[in-house]
């Protein structure tokens, strides 16, 4: 059947700063229309699925380790294929996407995926980029890093949040900051993330012009690799030899072109981006890196490694690789010695994270105590809460049947009694730490303290 191209909202803004929240207002509102939601969080442990309600389960679709504007951008684009095809196939129903990206994410590439793939262009728009600010904990960021500057840069609309926690004054002086960095942002200011929806949905407010006023590179597209080369190779066997580097592992993609020329590289940009989102086939040493586009992760120890590399055809040959070949003195060596690509570019993303943000994904399985918990958070955050950006987790807590609520920005925290525990469902507590130099054994242990003392039962 004809399906017309469907809206697309897009939800960010900094960590803690009320995107889910806004999310479940959107879900709960009585508006009528089937809702696709995507999901990106900054951790291996999805949380922010757990903390979302509403009558959409099944088409909430989560993205975890990795942020939407870089490495798991091609999940995007696969995600919202499948979306289209079931809807195709009138195996599910639904009229718009919602998506929230994590904390960390820059908007801009998630919004190049809707003009630079030309199905996903004829098949979806965005309709807004929403932008979710805590007016109390703002600034630091805007100080700190790049990521809250370029999330309020291309934002439709700000919701200046948590309103309640500020005076008139400074919400003033953030209004006027926030117009220094981008003068056409409309802004609204809100408690709890509320909003009539009809401020939120169908609102047109993305203007593409706009865009490229701000950045006149804003089309230029981001990859997950930072180099490729066309080889020619004759049927026969060769070896990938790479030096020790700074990283213990690199991920590569071999895959044949058509030709050794400019427009066949660029053709296989595409496919090799979403192998990068693919899982990893980890070789060590002696492996066989095929030519079949797949992503291998090339095991390094502190010494030369090599990889085989069989061809059985004849042909042009494009090898992606995730960092720059002098980065890991990487050669290609054929039976005549060393090999020099036909051509070859480099890809260097714009904008790159605090490597000194991480997240800390923690799980328990034994009940906690209430108390040990409240005074072993309490304590964290006094000594460590300038450092701790958000956090936010599910507990299992003894001789409770509801579910906790736990989590907080920097020092303030809150927690409360969720919905009851489901009879099937596993009875563990996963939390989520994002900030900076965080310890994760310190942490773990902290959490492993809060256990119910050996001998106690849970009610």
């Amino acid at each position: 059947m004809a399906i017309t191209a469907m809206p697309v909202t897009i939800i960010t803004g900094f960590l803690g700063s009320g995107k889910t929240t806004l999310l479940n207002r959107i879900l709960t509102e009585s508006h009528g229309e089937r809702i696709a939601v995507i999901v990106n969080e900054f951790g291996e442990i999805g949380i922010d699925n757990q903390l979302i309600v509403g009558e959409t389960d099944e088409e909430i679709f989560e993205m975890n380790n990795g942020c939407i504007c870089c490495t798991v951008r091609g999940d995007l684009i696969k995600t919202l294929s499948d979306l289209y095809a079931r809807k195709q196939e009138d195996s599910t129903e639904f009229e718009r996407v919602v998506i929230e990206t994590t904390g960390l994410a820059n908007p801009a590439p998630v919004i190049q995926t809707f003009f630079a793939d030309p199905k996903i262009q004829k098949r979806y728009y965005p309709d807004a980029v929403i932008t979710v600010v805590d007016s109390k904990h703002i600034e630091q960021h805007l100080d700190d890093g790049q990521e809250a500057v370029e999330q309020i840069a291309f934002a439709d609309l700000v919701l200046l949040n948590k309103t309640d926690l500020v005076s008139s004054e400074h919400l003033s002086d953030l209004e006027e900051r926030i117009r220094k960095i981008s003068a056409t942002t409309r802004m609204k200011r809100t408690q709890n993330s509320e909003l009539p929806i009809d401020e939120i949905l169908d609102i047109r407010a993305f203007d593409l012009s706009q865009k490229l006023e701000l950045d006149p590179l804003f089309m230029e597209p981001e990859y997950p690799y930072e180099w490729a080369g066309i080889y020619s190779l004759l049927s026969g066997e060769y070896r990938l030899v790479l030096q020790e580097g700074p990283d213990p592992s690199m991920n590569a993609v071999l895959v044949p072109v058509e030709a050794a020329s400019p427009s066949a590289l660029e053709t296989a940009q595409d496919p090799a981006m979403l192998a990068f989102s693919d899982e990893e086939n980890g070789l060590g040493t002696g492996g066989t890196l095929a030519p079949d586009g797949r992503l291998y992760r090339l095991d390094l120890e502190p010494r030369e490694e090599w990889f085989g590399v069989k061809i059985e055809r004849p042909g042009s040959y494009a090898l992606f690789t995730e960092h720059r070949p002098e980065e890991f003195g990487a050669e290609l060596w054929g039976p005549d010695g060393s090999l020099a690509p036909v051509l070859q570019r480099e890809y260097k993303p714009d904008h790159e994270h605090d490597q000194s943000v991480t997240s800390v994904g923690l799980r328990e399985e034994v009940p906690l105590e209430r108390m040990r918990f409240q005074y072993w958070l309490q304590n964290l955050l006094n000594t460590k809460g300038q450092d701790i950006f958000r956090f936010k987790g599910v507990l299992n807590v003894q001789g409770m049947d509801q579910r906790v609520v736990a989590q907080g920005v920097h020092m303030i925290s809150s927690m409360a009694k969720d919905r009851t525990w489901e009879d099937d469902e596993p009875r563990v507590s996963e939390m989520v730490f994002i900030g900076r130099n965080l310890d994760a054994e310190e942490l773990r242990s902290g959490l492993s303290g809060c256990r119910i003392r050996s001998g106690v039962k849970q009610l």
